[in-house]
């Protein structure tokens, strides 16, 4: 009986001391990285375990102070080295603090920090991230006006939004191909081929490697006024036969298939990974909250599908399709309730073949083509009031004389007889004299 008391001591002694050595035992840090946004500065700590921490300001000069509790530089890194050139700091340098370390940010101007952790995703382990945003650019936006009238023939704006971004790589490649820089590759495209088409401009919701939030990235859209939002991702799945590119819609129901689940909920996860929560109408309760959502959604939903088909087609004629017809799955980045909002996966990465084309430049020049006409060819349906698309559309209306028949009339104005019809909700090929009917896209 002594004996059983006495090796259980012995255990409980064990896992108290194993504990107590795990947290005596100081976290690396392993490796310091820099991001840039036009927002803010981030700051990325690589560590070899989770770390605890605690961070303040100084004046004169500006500087950020951040505690790293039992933490140590690993050997031969140079944190001085990173930091260089740096738009809002000077530089980093550091030093032991006790059973620490104690990292000092020197700003060029004073800025406000926010800091957290992230757990280990592939190709990342645990990270201390810190988020350095200008306080002058935050109360010059706090002071903004409202924004001016539209003037009237106005360019129809596109928002193209490049997923992922900074610490949230997307998903991987069989040679570990990161979707983040795919994307943004395709997406740059996309936005020249958009320009290059009169009446329209295209607006980058981000530039570079660094993350946005969900919300941020619609926020953004909306600062610009946006008349239509496209997300660019690639898809992954876990199988790597899965193929062909795809684009979604916002459902309020869940998915319309179990990828498209699965999907939703890989990529809803990135506002997490970015170290940020989910928005509500904070000043609403949250039944009114989410009725106001529902409805002002509603009317964009079905431009959305619409718009998405129209990508869909175009994408049809020069790669191969997941599925012919829009999906729909609850991704956050979708949720806008004041504009149509699609979200394209160019192809599957997990494909090892597909994964190689999505890299090449020639298949992003055609699948930013493809995308480009899609929406043109959705916006020509659906102009937008006071755009030149919707004034030159206006202009453009036949009155049918004697004899006339869609397909000749089609034929003269350069559209498909189908088109005419889906414009005119036209059933059949009958028409009648004296009724005037509207020609769909430019002359």
């Amino acid at each position: 009986m002594f004996e059983w008391y006495f090796q259980m001591v012995r255990v409980v002694v064990a896992i108290i001391l194993g504990v107590l050595s795990a947290q005596l035992t100081a976290a690396t840090i392993q490796g310091v990285r820099v991001h840039e946004s036009p927002d803010s500065t981030r700051i990325v700590l690589d560590t070899s375990a989770a770390v605890k921490y605690k961070y303040f300001t100084l004046d004169k000069p500006a500087r950020v102070v951040i505690d790293l509790t039992n933490a140590k530089l690993a050997e031969g890194l140079d944190i001085a080295k990173v930091a260089q050139d740096v738009v809002r700091i000077k530089g980093l340098r550091g030093a032991p603090r006790g059973k620490g370390f104690r990292l000092v940010i020197d700003a060029k101007q004073t800025l406000q920090p926010k800091a957290f952790t992230l757990k280990p995703i592939s190709p990342y382990g645990h990270r201390l991230v810190m988020d350095l945003a200008s306080t002058k650019q935050i109360r010059k936006k706090a002071a903004a006006k409202k924004p001016r009238p539209r003037p009237q023939n106005r360019d129809v704006v596109i928002a193209v939004d490049a997923g992922h971004g900074g610490e949230d790589p997307g998903a991987l490649g069989p040679r570990r191909q990161q979707e983040k820089h795919l994307v943004l590759q395709i997406a740059k495209r996309t936005a020249k081929a958009i320009n290059a088409k009169p009446g329209y401009r295209a607006v980058l919701t981000r530039t570079g490697d660094y993350y946005l939030a969900h919300r941020k990235r619609t926020a953004l859209a909306r600062e610009a006024r946006a008349d239509l939002f496209v997300s660019i991702h690639a898809d992954a799945f876990t199988s790597a036969a899965a193929s062909g590119a795809s684009v979604f819609t916002l459902s309020d129901r869940g998915a319309t298939s179990e990828t498209a689940k699965w999907l939703a909920e890989r990529a809803n996860q990135s506002d997490l990974l970015g170290g940020v929560g989910d928005v509500s109408l904070s000043d609403k309760d949250d039944v009114l909250a989410h009725v106001l959502l529902d409805l002002s959604m509603d009317g964009n939903r079905s431009y959305s599908i619409e718009a998405g088909q129209s990508v869909l087609n175009q994408m049809g004629k020069m790669t191969k399709l997941h599925k012919k017809r829009v999906e729909q799955a609850a991704f956050i980045v979708l949720k806008s309730p004041d504009m149509p909002s699609i979200l394209v996966e160019t192809g599957f990465i997990s494909n090892p073949q597909e994964a190689r084309r999505l890299s090449q430049k020639e298949h992003q020049t055609k699948l930013a083509k493809a995308i480009a006409n899609g929406i043109d060819q959705f916006m020509r349906m659906n102009p937008p009031p006071g755009t030149a698309i919707a004034a030159r559309r206006q202009e453009l209306r036949h009155t049918i004389a004697r004899g006339d028949t869609l397909s000749e009339i089609a034929a003269r104005y350069g559209v498909t007889a189908n088109a005419l019809k889906r414009r005119n909700a036209i059933r059949g090929d009958k028409i009648r004299v004296g009724q005037t009917l509207f020609i769909p896209g430019d002359p």
